[in-house]
């Protein structure tokens, strides 16, 4: 199978678990598909969590010049320079309005009749990471089996992005993001943004790109990459993951 110029990858459960690093054979395969072609990360997370699950992860002398990091679903790239990773653009909420965005995710989770107030929770709900506001209902700290455990039909999520989308601010909007976790971003800004983004600046037709995610499905969060041109590739876990890793790297 002939590599493409450049291969997307969602993170949490594509190419790892939920916020857990990269296995040491994922790392494996990827610092092997870096010396033969570009990949970007992209997902929900902050640079910090990007850097704990797959930077870290990668050995030493891994060709990070081909590696591009896409935090906050796409609403900032990071490119690696003299050691050190470049932000090359971020489209920022104003703290101001992410105040705004918070109070809609209290109230929009109070009146969705999807959580309890006796819930366990694992970590504070509200995460502001800059390009992103985040509400994880179980905590941003939760346990991968808690998750996964918790909306298996993303009926919950859907209740809690509608609650919260109603209260928000003009020009932003809320999507689905993680196993428990409803995105504020920026109206327009997300995954399909990212995409575009990259293609401009590196100069590579959408249609040569490789997008490869969990849930490349109506409704999931990876949803939006139907509106670009790239070829897309649904996997199931980062096993499925590394399969085809491996069939690309044959």
């Amino acid at each position: 199978m002939m590599l493409p110029p450049l291969i997307i990858f969602d993170l949490d459960n594509t190419l790892a678990e939920s916020k857990a690093p990269l296995t040491r054979s994922m790392a494996h395969l990827l610092e092997k598909l870096l010396e033969r072609t570009r990949v970007a990360v992209i997902s929900g997370g902050a640079l910090p969590q990007f850097l704990s699950q797959v930077v870290h992860r990668l050995p030493e002398d891994a060709d990070f010049s081909h590696l591009y990091l896409l935090p906050t679903s796409g609403a900032s790239l990071y490119e690696c320079r003299n050691g050190g990773w470049d932000k090359i653009y971020e489209e920022r909420i104003p703290e101001s309005d992410a105040a705004k965005i918070q109070t809609a995710m209290q109230e929009g989770a109070q009146g969705s009749g999807v959580l309890d107030p006796d819930d366990v929770t694992w970590g504070p709900r509200i995460e502001y990471r800059g390009g992103e506001v985040s509400y994880s209902a179980l905590g941003q700290e939760a346990p991968v089996a808690e998750k996964k455990a918790w909306d298996p039909d993303h009926k919950k999520r859907r209740a809690l992005r509608a609650a919260i989308a109603s209260g928000l601010p003009e020009g932003y909007v809320a999507a689905m993001g993680g196993a428990t976790t409803i995105d504020v971003t920026k109206r327009g800004v997300n995954k399909a943004y990212g995409i575009h983004q990259l293609s401009t600046r590196l100069r590579i037709p959408e249609s040569a790109m490789l997008y490869v995610g969990d849930e490349l499905m109506a409704g999931g969060n990876d949803e939006i990459v139907f509106t670009t041109e790239v070829e897309t590739k649904a996997v199931a876990s980062p096993t499925g993951t590394a399969r085809f890793i491996g069939k690309l790297l044959e």
